[in-house]
């Protein structure tokens, strides 16, 4: 998902006499004082909903069959259905950015759900703070004729990490370095009862993406490069959701698979503006977009019973020569997200566009709005524009050009879900587990995950592990910096290397273990003892979406960077990492290098014959310790590479069973220590 979106020639316009006048009237609808005509059902008399939505539903059972818990969720739906207006069901369908909504708007325009995109935060950044923030929006919606509660939604991907204090667990390239389902789902659960307990309880995760390219800044947010590998992960959903009937339950958040798909298999060079390969075109077989794409989406779906779908920004083209003329945006791709995605696949959840995807598509702003939602598109993420959608998607239905079978059909989906999670019983914030947000048990878990992520890919003379009285010289720009520790999707959409949080940096983590002389100098300029073992922290520099393709753009338009430059990414070590590993490894005893990044980076020959231990250390989050726990032997290595580690960024896309497979670490190579 996009927390700032990209410019686009499609946009709509700014708010007309037209928008202001459909508007009037929408509300009008909503208060239940203007009818619709053949487009809805007569309204409820007013007074028979319970004030706050929740306690009071057993007194109105007997008019209002959609607020008894003990009826089943098809037929409180049902119900619902038949009561609503088409302005309350298109504001169901409708999903705004809370830093451009107000619970006032959720009242006049009946919206069904409301987000927080990357660094989108209440000013009280605190556990509480987001309990109050949601639960605003939540009287607001109570505030409603119908009293239909909101969805609040996160991109909760490594933790709940848009919260200042909160777990932050691996990115999902480490965790599928584990190669450990249980693990996984464990985190998921543990983020889903963080995230629950302080408002939201909506889930823009898992993303079951399946990377092919790693020139793809998006490349840290898969499990790994094996269709077969994301499929085991795809357990996160239940960790996310719980079993069947767990839902509602205050530790469980409904969950969302994305971006479906094929956003891992796109082709360098296909996207569009300065992004090189994000948001760009999957031109492949269909054979090959089923192996590669949609082959994760099977678990999540029919064992695991993702409750809504996440369509991602990017193409496809089934045109088998590659040629790449019959180009069609997910968004729009009727045939896989009806056909495939509701159809062969049973999908019965709801599909949530992603950050003004629907923008992206061809025509002017009602043509876009009425194909995307008569492709399959449930509800708009449309941050800012969601008065206009609303415009647009009321002309189009009382036009005849999206038929009312089509509007039902999403609202009805969008229903379920909230009868499922509870919400018009409990509509505002569970909080009893809001004091094991960043606990002490939560941490524990994300230090295993860490340890278990960590990859070991060279230990010359056996090295590693560490002994815990050698004297020690930690160099390198990720040593002691946990917010390139943590990467992107951290505090703000693009994570940044001045962030600062709760948690352990590696630095820390290792002095916590040693007990010999610790020297640090992160930039390798004081002098090397030379009886020390050298440890060089290095790596990137933290990046999310478009901004992290190789190739792409330098500035990162995020409100949190402050207008700060980031370094072009290009899978390769900065020139002053470079410079303090060889001047470690050149003056130590001997020396280990980790690689605290998103993807392998690219490391020269000469520069590998000098480095006796080299860790893939991914990265990590707020758990730096879990790295100096595998260093000095406190758990053994048993990582395993999600994805082939190339000789240079030259061989990209490189991929087990390549015909020409020659990479300096395969797929699956770990060692393992003593």
């Amino acid at each position: 998902m996009h927390a700032t979106p990209r410019s686009t020639d499609a946009a709509p316009r700014s708010p007309s006499r037209r928008t202001a006048l459909v508007l009037g009237a929408v509300t009008a609808l909503v208060a239940g004082t203007v009818g619709v005509g053949a487009a809805s059902a007569p309204a409820n008399t007013p007074g028979t909903v319970s004030s706050n939505g929740a306690g009071a539903a057993g007194k109105s059972h007997g008019k209002l069959p959609y607020l008894n818990p003990r009826l089943p969720t098809h037929k409180r739906v049902k119900d619902l259905l038949s009561r609503m207006t088409l302005a309350e069901k298109i504001g169901q369908m409708t999903q705004a950015e809370r830093a451009n909504a107000t619970p006032a708007d959720v009242t006049a325009l009946g919206l069904g759900s409301i987000l927080s995109g990357g660094g989108s935060v209440p000013a009280d950044n605190s556990p509480e703070g987001w309990a109050d923030m949601v639960d605003g929006f939540q009287q607001g919606a109570l505030a409603t004729r119908l009293k239909i509660p909101v969805l609040y939604g996160v991109d909760a991907v490594h933790g709940h990490a848009n919260l200042y204090g909160a777990t932050v667990f691996p990115h999902n390239i480490g965790l599928g370095a584990t190669r450990d389902p249980r693990l996984v789902e464990k985190v998921s659960h543990i983020t889903a009862e963080e995230t629950r307990a302080t408002g939201p309880q909506w889930n823009f995760a898992p993303c079951l993406c399946v990377v092919r390219d790693d020139r793809w800044g998006r490349s840290y947010e898969s499990f790994g490069e094996s269709p077969r590998l994301v499929s085991e992960m795809a357990v996160a959903v239940r960790g996310l959701q719980g079993r069947p009937g767990q839902l509602d339950n205050p530790d469980r958040v409904l969950a969302t698979p994305k971006h479906f798909a094929g956003d891992g298999l796109t082709t360098f060079g296909t996207s569009e503006g300065d992004y090189t390969i994000d948001q760009g075109i999957s031109i492949v077989s269909r054979e090959d977009f089923a192996r590669l794409a949609l082959a994760p989406y099977w678990p999540a779906i029919r064992k695991y019973g993702a409750g809504s779908v996440m369509p991602s920004f990017s193409s496809v083209d089934w045109t088998e020569d590659g040629v790449g003329t019959n180009v069609l945006k997910m968004t729009a791709h009727t045939e896989l997200l009806t056909g495939v995605l509701k159809g062969r696949m049973g999908f019965d959840g709801l599909v949530i566009s992603d950050w003004e995807a629907i923008h992206q598509l061809p025509g002017d702003w009602n043509t876009q709005v009425r194909t995307a939602i008569n492709a399959g598109i449930d509800m708009a993420m449309e941050p800012a524009q969601f008065r206009e959608f609303i415009t647009a998607l009321t002309e189009e239905v009382q036009a005849g050009r999206v038929p009312m079978s089509r509007i039902n059909d999403a609202v009805s989906r969008i229903l379920t879900q909230k009868f499922e999670l509870g919400l018009f019983e409990k509509p505002y914030t569970d909080r009893r587990n809001i004091d094991e947000v960043g606990s002490r048990q939560h941490r524990k878990v994300a230090r295993e995950a860490v340890a278990k992520s960590q990859v070991l890919l060279k230990n010359r003379g056996w090295v590693l592990p560490l002994s815990k009285r050698a004297p020690l010289y930690v160099a390198g720009s990720n040593a002691d910096n946990i917010g390139n520790q943590a990467g992107g999707w951290t505090l703000t959409w693009q994570g940044g290397s001045y962030h600062d949080f709760p948690g352990t940096t590696i630095l820390e983590g290792i002095k916590d273990v040693s007990r010999g002389d610790v020297t640090v100098s992160e930039t390798a300029s004081a002098p090397v003892p030379r009886d020390a073992t050298g440890v060089v922290v290095v790596g990137e520099t933290p990046y999310a979406e478009g901004f992290g393709d190789v190739g792409g753009p330098q500035w990162a338009y995020d409100p949190g960077d402050n207008g700060i430059p980031r370094p072009v990414k290009d899978m390769k070590l900065s020139a002053a990492d470079q410079q303090a590993v060889d001047t470690v490894c050149s003056q130590a005893a001997e020396c280990v290098v980790v690689v605290v990044s998103g993807r392998p980076l690219e490391i020269s020959p000469a520069l590998l014959s000098k480095i006796d231990g080299l860790v893939a250390g991914w990265l990590p989050g707020s758990e730096g310790d879990g790295v100096a726990d595998v260093l000095f032997g406190k758990k053994r290595f048993t990582g395993k590479l999600p994805v082939t580690w190339p000789r240079t960024v030259a061989q990209q896309p490189l991929n087990i069973g390549d015909a020409d497979y020659d990479p300096l670490f395969p797929y699956g190579f770990g060692l393992r220590t003593r």
